[in-house]
């Protein structure tokens, strides 16, 4: 008698882990076919700081073009920091950014802005 009380038990208790689980969980949503989607957008870069040189590679996987510029803080309080010119990166287009310091690179960033279609 003591097994099946504790089995039933047990079992009650997976049920409820599941249950909760389940609920928890995100779930993909159907839009309705008039309903207007989110806008993908922004280009995904890389940087490599080599020395005194920096090096970026931008890739745009979606249909809007993508205004990157490549922005570089130097270490040196006597050190130019620069800003690069605005680089158009297309559908499905890598474009590489270049800029460099005198002496050592602080940080890097590329900043992104939406282009006419």
């Amino acid at each position: 008698m003591r097994l099946s009380r504790s089995l039933a038990s047990a079992t009650a208790a997976v049920c409820l882990v599941i249950s909760l689980s389940y609920e928890a969980m995100p779930h993909a949503r159907v839009e309705a076919p008039g309903a207007a989607a989110s806008e993908l957008f922004g280009a995904s870069c890389r940087s490599r700081i080599t020395g005194s040189r920096v090096t970026t590679y931008c890739h745009n996987p979606y249909p809007r073009t993508d205004g990157v510029r490549l922005h570089i803080e130097c270490d040196r309080w006597w050190d130019l920091d620069s800003d690069g010119a605005e680089v158009q990166a297309g559908p499905a287009q890598t474009v590489r950014l270049t800029g460099r310091c005198w002496k050592e690179v602080r940080s890097v960033w590329v900043s992104h802005r939406k282009l006419a279609r």
